[in-house]
Parts: C-alpha cells; structure tokens; sequence
C-alpha cells in the first residue's frame, strides 16, 4: 500500500488529480491515501515530483515498533511473573496466527494468478470480451 511522507509532500495535486479512483485526498494540504480506496496501481508513485509516495517495505521498522509498543501497553496490566508470561505466549500465539493467515492469503493469491495467467493464454487477444472466466470469479469471491 503506497502512503505518502507527508515531510516530502508540496501539496502540488498531481497525485490527487492523476488517481483513477479518486483514493487521494488533501489533509491539511497534503496528501492523503484512503487505503480503502487505493487500488495499488501505482501510478501516484510514478507521477509525485517530490517522491513524496514511498513503499510499503519502508513502513516495517514503523509497523514492528507499534505492535512491540502496544504488546507493552497491555503487558502493564498483569502484576505476576506467571501473568505475563501467560500474555506474552498469548501474544506469540496472535502473531504466529497472524503470520498463518499472511501464508495463506499468498497462497490464494497464486492460485489467483495462476488461474489468471491460464485464462490469459486460452484467451484470444483480439477478442472483445473481456470479462473474467467463472472460475476466476469464484477465486476472487472466496475472500
């Protein structure tokens, strides 16, 4: 998911203006994604003259820090060696489920592609049908 530094960002409007989906707004004259209308086409980060549109990998360290941060707030409410030991195991548990459900989200997502791709090859190019074969529906509507 692209976000936008807002340090970097001018306030120019190209990003707002070139998006398809209109996910780009202003937020105290910066840009904004709405990462719920975001389609990651990627087009923001080729047209930002500032590079003010970074990547997702340059959140990680930002995104550990704040799970570590938060597994702490909530260590605060257990008293006894045990208690906490209890909570940090619950919380090794959330994140290796969580590390499970990642796994098999790209899993879906392979097969997605993979179905993609063979309905691409058996697929005429000059043909004006475009529209999805059933199967690929049914993947997509599985989430």
């Amino acid at each position: 998911m692209p976000w936008i530094k807002k340090e970097d960002c001018i306030g120019c409007g190209i990003c707002v203006e070139k998006c398809s989906v209109d996910a780009i707004e202003f937020d105290d004259e910066k840009a904004y994604i709405n990462e719920n209308e975001c389609i990651r086409c990627g087009v923001c980060h080729d047209v930002c003259p500032q590079d003010a549109v970074r990547h997702d990998s340059e959140r990680i360290p930002f995104e550990v820090e704040d799970n570590i941060q938060w597994v702490q707030n909530l260590l605060k409410n257990y008293n006894t060696e045990s208690e906490k030991d209890a909570f940090i195991a619950r919380m090794k548990k959330h994140f290796n489920k969580e590390m499970t459900v990642i796994k098999k989200t790209l899993e879906k997502i392979d097969l997605i592609s993979e179905k993609w791709m063979q309905w691409q090859s058996k697929t005429d190019e000059t043909s004006p049908c475009l529209s999805f074969p059933l199967s690929f529906k049914i993947l997509i509507k599985a989430r």
